[in-house]
């Protein structure tokens, strides 16, 4: 798929997504696409993207409060390991994945079109260091309409990310 010639207009979190972008000095397409499939294996499938380059950015959350957050950057092809790694990095007994009402509420985005690239700046972001193998990624671009190629560089320019290893299990 190539992006759409018409210009649509951009909600707020994409717009910050793009400001970003920009700012981080890393050449990106934009890839616009139909909502309905904006999650990663019927992304894939509709517009010709391989899985294997497309990396989620998933939140977890602790079980106890005060809650704590993290969102981790991991291949599709890979599950984050909430119970051993992510819940030892954050410090805490339980870990699970934030659900889809708190995932927005933190970052002001839907599932199917979470990003690294417009968080919070107080949310803790681990990118798993596979991701950093990719000559690009695909990534959620904010909103479900729309998801951006980038080579996996652009993490180095976000401020306070961290590249964690063994954040996955196959």
């Amino acid at each position: 798929m190539t992006p759409t010639d018409a210009p649509r207009d951009r909600d707020a979190i994409e717009q910050a997504v793009l400001t970003a972008l920009d700012g981080f000095g890393v050449p990106y397409e934009i890839v616009e696409c139909d909502p309905a499939f904006a999650d990663t294996a019927l992304f894939s499938e509709r517009y010709g993207y391989p899985v294997e380059v497309s990396a989620n950015t998933i939140v977890v959350a602790s079980k106890k409060e005060p809650k704590q957050y993290v969102a981790c950057v991991v291949l599709a092809t890979r599950r984050v390991d909430v119970n051993n790694r992510v819940k030892r990095l954050m410090g805490v007994n339980k870990a699970s994945f934030a659900t889809a009402e708190e995932t927005t509420a933190l970052t002001g985005m839907q599932v199917g079109g979470v990003t690294a690239l417009a968080l919070p700046a107080d949310l803790r972001l681990w990118i798993d260091r596979e991701v950093m193998g990719q000559d690009w990624v695909i990534l959620g671009g904010g909103s479900r309409a729309m998801k951006i190629k980038v080579s996996p560089a652009v993490f180095e320019r976000i401020p306070g990310a961290e590249v964690v290893e063994g954040l996955t299990i196959r």
